[in-house]
C-alpha cells in the first residue's frame, strides 16, 4: 500500500494521462496496521481504524481484490483467483504487467503438533483479534455459568505460545481485559484467570535486549502470569495443552504466536529465494538477478547495509517495510526516467512494546524505558506511524474517550455466525402438539381434532414472527402479536 501510495504521488500527470497504470492486487480491500492488533482485541482501538481501505487512500490505482495463484515473470503474467472466479466460467484472472512489486508479507508459521490445528488461534489479523477478544470473554461467561469445576478450570486457563511482540502484547493486553472484565462477574475474581507464556528460548522480547527482557519477565509474574521459558508445546489433543517439562494444562484457548513465515505466493514464482523462503534482494530492492522485479518488507531479504557485521539482513518488521517502500517507489520511478538508483539504509533505531494499560518496555536509541514512559513512547510512535491523517485522529479521539469512560466488556462473538438467527427463524416449524383422543371419539370428532390442533398451530405461528413481530395471517391477524 505505502509503495502505491508514493507511486501514485510521483506519477500523477502520467497516470492522469493513461501511460502508468498503477494495478494493486490484495487479499483483502484493506490495509492492516498489525501493531494495533493487540489494542484492538483488547477494546482499546476500534477494529475498523486499525485497517486502512486501499480504494479511498489509492484512489488513483486499480485494485483488484484475490490471490495470486501462480507467477511467472518471464512473460511478465499473474494469474489470480479472484472473488468472481468461482462464479465466472472464464478462470481465474490473467494480468500483465511491466514492473513487479512483490510485498504479500508473511503468515503464522505453525508447527506440526497435535490439536495445533483443531484448538490453535493464530494473531496476524484484525479478524483474529477480534476473534480472540470475544472468546476470552465468551470463556468467562461459560465459566461463570457452569457447574462443572473441571470446564469452570479449562475456560479461565489462557495458554499464550510464542515470547515475541505479538505473544507478550497480546497476552499483556488480553490479561488486563479480562482483569478489568472479572469485576463484572459474581463469581470470577481475577486471581481465578490462569495465563500461561510459553517460550522456547531463554527470554522474552530480545529485540528489546536482554535487561529489558528480563524485567518484562518480572513485571508479567508480578501479574500472577506464569512464564515458561526454555519449554515448548508438545501437544493440545483434547484441549489439554502439554509443554515440554510435563506440566498439562486443560485449556479451552491455546493462542500461537511462535514464528512466522513468507506467504505463501513466493513459492508460486520464478524468483530466486534464500533459504528462508524470502525473496533474494540487493540494497536497492530490486530482486537479485532479475529484471523489472522489486521487493519489501516481510517477503524480502534485504542486506542491512548499516550493520558492522556482512551478510545481515533487515529485520521482517514495520519500521523497515515503511521506510523500504518510499525508497521502492522512489527507484522504481528512477528506472524509468533513466535516473541512478539509491540504496536503503536505515540504522535500527530501537523497540517499544506495550504491556497492558500504562505498562511497556522501550530501547530507542540506546535509551532504555519502563512502565509509563514505555508505553506512552509506544503509542505515540505507532500513533505517528498508522497511515492517513483520518486514521489518527480516530486512533486518537478513541484514546481520548477510553480516558474519560469506562472500558466495553461486550462480546459479539455472534458476528462470526450472522445468519445463525435468521437460520433458526426460517427453519422448519415444530410439529404440531399430540392431541389426546378419548376412547368414545367418533371419526368426525377425529378430523375436528385434527384440523383444530393444525390450525392452532399454524395461527400461533403466524402470529408470532422473527424477533416477537406479529404476522398478518390466520384469523387472529387482527388482533396484537403475544408471545
Amino acid at each position: 500500500m505505502y509503495t502505491a501510495l508514493h507511486l501514485q504521488r510521483q506519477l500523477k500527470a502520467e497516470m492522469r494521462s493513461g501511460a502508468v497504470e498503477v494495478v494493486v492486487v490484495a487479499p483483502d480491500p484493506y490495509m492492516t496496521y498489525q501493531p494495533f492488533l493487540p489494542e484492538a482485541a483488547a477494546g482499546n482501538i476500534s477494529p475498523r481504524h486499525v485497517v486502512v481501505p486501499l480504494r479511498r487512500v489509492l484512489d488513483h490505482c486499480r485494485i483488484v481484490i484475490g490471490e495470486v495463484i501462480t507467477l511467472d515473470h518471464a512473460k511478465r503474467t499473474a494469474t489470480v483467483e479472484t472473488l468472481a472466479s468461482e462464479e465466472e466460467d472464464a478462470g481465474p484472472l490473467e494480468l500483465t504487467y511491466d514492473e513487479l512489486v512483490l510485498a504479500p508479507g508473511s503468515i503464522s508459521r505453525a508447527l506440526p503438533i497435535p490439536g495445533l490445528v483443531d484448538y490453535g488461534i493464530g494473531f496476524k489479523t484484525v479478524e483474529e483479534a477480534i476473534g480472540l477478544r470475544n472468546h476470552v470473554i465468551e470463556q468467562m461467561d461459560i465459566a461463570s455459568s457452569t457447574r462443572d469445576p473441571a470446564i469452570r478450570d479449562a475456560a479461565l486457563t489462557f495458554v499464550f505460545v510464542g515470547g515475541g511482540y505479538a505473544g507478550v502484547e497480546a497476552l499483556g493486553e488480553l490479561e488486563d481485559m479480562a482483569r478489568y472484565t472479572a469485576r463484572y462477574y459474581h463469581n470470577i475474581k481475577p486471581e481465578d484467570l490462569k495465563w500461561v507464556l510459553v517460550e522456547a528460548s531463554d527470554r522474552i522480547l530480545p529485540e528489546v535486549g536482554e535487561e529489558l527482557g528480563r524485567y518484562t519477565v518480572r513485571e508479567l509474574r508480578a501479574r500472577n502470569i506464569d512464564v515458561r521459558l526454555e519449554t515448548r508445546l508438545e501437544s493440545c489433543v483434547d484441549r489439554v495443552a502439554v509443554l515440554s517439562d510435563g506440566s498439562r494444562f486443560p485449556t479451552r484457548t491455546v493462542v500461537w504466536t511462535a514464528g512466522v513465515k513468507p506467504a505463501p505466493v513466493l513459492a508460486a514464482t520464478d524468483l530466486p529465494l534464500n533459504a528462508r523462503g524470502r525473496l533474494t534482494c540487493t540494497p536497492h530492492l530490486t530482486v537479485e538477478g532479475v529484471e523489472h522485479a522489486w521487493a519489501a518488507g516481510d517477503a524480502a531479504a534485504v542486506p542491512d547495509v548499516t550493520a558492522s557485521e556482512p551478510g545481515r539482513e533487515c529485520a521482517p518488521n514495520a519500521q523497515h517495510a515503511v521506510r523500504q517502500a518510499k525508497v521502492l517507489a522512489d527507484n522504481l520511478v528512477a528506472s524509468l526516467r533513466g535516473r541512478p538508483l539509491r540504496p536503503y539504509a536505515h540504522k535500527y533505531a530501537g523497540s517499544v512494546a506495550s504491556l497492558g494499560l500504562h505498562k511497556g518496555v522501550a530501547h530507542v536509541y540506546g535509551r532504555k524505558l519502563k512502565g509509563y514512559p514505555a508505553w506512552f513512547m509506544h503509542r505515540a510512535y505507532h500513533l505517528s506511524r498508522v497511515p492517513t491523517f483520518n486514521r489518527k485522529a480516530r486512533v486518537m479521539a478513541e484514546w481520548t474517550l477510553a480516558g474519560l469512560f469506562k472500558r466495553e466488556i461486550v462480546s459479539l462473538g455472534s458476528l462470526e455466525h450472522p445468519r445463525a438467527e435468521f437460520e433458526l427463524a426460517a427453519g422448519p416449524p415444530p410439529p404440531p402438539p399430540d392431541t389426546a383422543v378419548t376412547a368414545d371419539s367418533s371419526p368426525d370428532a377425529h378430523d375436528t381434532d385434527d384440523e383444530s390442533g393444525t390450525r392452532d398451530a399454524r395461527d400461533t405461528r403466524d402470529t408470532k414472527g422473527p424477533g416477537g413481530q406479529g404476522g398478518a395471517h390466520g384469523p387472529h391477524a387482527s388482533g396484537p402479536a403475544t408471545d
